[in-house]
């Protein structure tokens, strides 16, 4: 149930009819739409009572990055990795970085699946991302493009907030290699106030995900909001109890969209750091340069088995998915 052309969007997976109303399913939101209306997310339209994905096959952002920046520390490192986005998101953070893309201030151009993976080979990638916007928004596209990738021999990976109902996830999981969940807080009204969704379907994903693929998990510490070291606490045992080998990453805010706070202070993002260090094993500081906390420490022998510094990945103390100097086994996927 496709329609002729990219342009004119697909059919959407994951709605039941109300009427003339369109009752998506996608995400937690269940939002109810009108004919002519779309989601909150902005994409996901009711066209004559029928819910179509406008956004499918359409990208706002091509591009080759290591995949380091999405970030993701323990999966095949130093490796580049093929990046796409497109338009709209199911929240609307106060601080976002990708505004532009959120608010669909930007082109979209329409791209092939096929292309992709010539693009992909051609850059020597190990596989796609699907990151910038909100990537879950996108799921026929997602799905369609991860099983190409899959059959092609390439991996896939999404960069989300993990907003997304149990029955896409479930369908989705299989297909995808790595994932990194934003975890904003494990405050519910700091969900609510500051980005609009509930704070319980992201710790579904993240649970769901762990058992399924290789997850890493970020938190953005914006300022005055989350950044206290209790509310990191909170961060750090969801992680511990869920599973402790999960990397944890600790990203520095910018003030960016409506956010006016200053950025993290530099002693906060220490503290944070040594908080979360105090029960998970891998834990790394984003987006500010701290001596060392970028690098992955074994563990066991306390080597250091992967140095970073701006994307520049040095994994001579690795050996497979092992520490070089003692031969622990490490959580890397490689």
């Amino acid at each position: 149930m496709v329609s002729k052309s990219a342009t004119d969007g697909k059919i959407a997976a994951y709605w039941v009819a109300e009427g003339d109303a369109a009752r998506c399913g996608l995400c937690p939101h269940r939002c109810r739409i009108a004919p002519g209306k779309s989601g909150i997310c902005g994409v996901r339209e009711n066209r004559g009572g029928t819910l179509y994905a406008t956004t499918y096959g359409k990208v706002a952002a091509v591009s080759v990055d290591p995949i380091e920046k999405k970030p993701l520390f323990h999966f095949h490192p130093g490796a580049p990795i093929l990046s796409i986005g497109s338009v709209g998101c199911n929240f609307r953070c106060e601080f976002c970085q990708n505004y532009h893309l959120v608010l669909r201030q930007v082109p979209l151009e329409e791209v092939g699946i096929e292309e992709l993976i010539r693009s992909a080979r051609r850059e020597k990638s190990v596989g796609i991302a699907y990151t910038y916007n909100e990537p879950l928004i996108q799921f026929e596209f997602v799905l369609e493009c991860s099983k190409a990738f899959r059959e092609a021999g390439m991996k896939n990976v999404l960069v989300t907030n993990g907003y997304v109902t149990p029955e896409p996830l479930a369908e989705l999981l299989p297909y995808v290699d790595a994932m990194n969940i934003d975890l904003k807080s494990m405050d519910p009204a700091f969900y609510r106030r500051i980005c609009g969704g509930d704070l319980e379907p992201v710790l579904a994903t993240i649970r769901e995900a762990a058992k399924a693929t290789h997850v890493e998990l970020t938190t953005l510490l914006y300022t005055g909001h989350n950044d206290a070291d209790p509310q990191i606490r909170k961060v750090v045992d969801f992680i511990a109890e869920t599973d402790p080998g999960i990397p944890f990453h600790i990203s520095r805010y910018f003030p960016q969209h409506r956010a006016t706070a200053p950025p993290t202070p530099t002693d906060r993002l220490d503290a944070a750091y040594r908080i979360a260090r105090d029960r998970l094993p891998y834990v790394y500081v984003g987006n500010v340069r701290l001596p060392g906390a970028e690098d992955t420490i074994c563990p066991e022998c306390h080597a250091t088995v992967v140095r970073r510094e701006a994307y520049r990945t040095d994994a001579r103390g690795l050996s497979g998915n092992r520490c070089a100097a003692c031969g622990a086994s490490l959580r890397f996927v490689v």
